[in-house]
């Protein structure tokens, strides 16, 4: 079966390694991909449509999956369109607070919605070995450390924010300190958080464990987007098959 992958975002950062991943697949076909202002261009030989016709072409072009790295509030439209036309939805999008994220769920009751704040396998490894360093490691001091291009909008970085709820429910932590700055000394139960906005770079996790006259570095460097597109297309492919619910990648992965 072929999954026909609608695109959102197609003029940015992801959504051209997006169609430029599905290109290479002999089972997947973008069958619109559209953006805000898309400036009649072409991506990888697709047209690059306006976001205000997303509607029709949902249902006109009847893509299987949407696959979208835009923001917040549009990605919550987006979502709630595939759920009324029964397209599953796929979402590498951040920075979603409690409400966006509640009816980002609610589309999940009538499609199959998969989100994740990363699409690098490394980084679903690393989110399964960071509860057992911590358990392993009781009363260590922990720093996570997360390093992303200047464009990026929220921090800490979704993944970050996966990374520190392993931490917590594996660990006694009682707060989260994000910086530091003048006379501020290290308390027991905190976990120093540090987000670093710098030029073109990826993405990069590290978590720092310190104690006992001794140090481990948990580290993920992803080194071209591609690699979340590739991801992605992944998920979508597999998500084509399933019921309607609410997935992550680690779904993925695990098959």
């Amino acid at each position: 079966m072929t999954v026909r992958l609608g695109v959102t975002g197609a003029t940015g950062r992801m959504g051209r390694e997006v169609i430029a991943a599905a290109a290479d697949r002999d089972d997947c076909e973008v069958v619109f991909a559209v953006n805000r202002d898309p400036a009649d261009e072409t991506v990888d030989g697709v047209e690059i449509e306006s976001a205000a016709e997303f509607d029709s072409l949902v249902d006109d072009r009847e893509p299987t999956v949407v696959v979208d790295f835009t923001g917040p509030e549009s990605a919550v439209d987006y979502a709630a369109t595939c759920a009324d036309a029964d397209v599953a939805f796929v979402t590498g999008t951040t920075g979603f607070d409690d409400d966006q994220r509640e009816a980002l769920e609610a589309a999940s009751e009538a499609v199959a919605v998969l989100h994740a704040p990363n699409f690098a396998r490394g980084v679903q490894a690393l989110l399964n070995v960071v509860g057992e360093a911590v358990r392993n490691l009781p009363g260590y001091d922990v720093e996570l450390v997360e390093t992303h291009h200047n464009a990026k909008r929220d921090a800490p970085s979704g993944t970050a924010n996966g990374l520190l709820e392993e931490i917590e429910a594996n660990g006694e932590f009682t707060e989260r300190t994000h910086g530091r700055v003048g006379e501020d000394p290290r308390e027991a139960g905190e976990i120093g958080v540090h987000a670093l906005r710098a030029g073109n770079v990826t993405g990069e996790h590290e978590v720092i464990l310190a104690d006992n006259h001794e140090e481990l570095r948990l580290t993920h460097r992803a080194e071209d987007r591609g690699v979340f597109a590739a991801g992605a297309v992944d998920a979508a492919a597999w998500i084509a098959g399933q019921k309607s619910g609410w997935y992550e990648f680690s779904d993925v992965i695990a098959e």
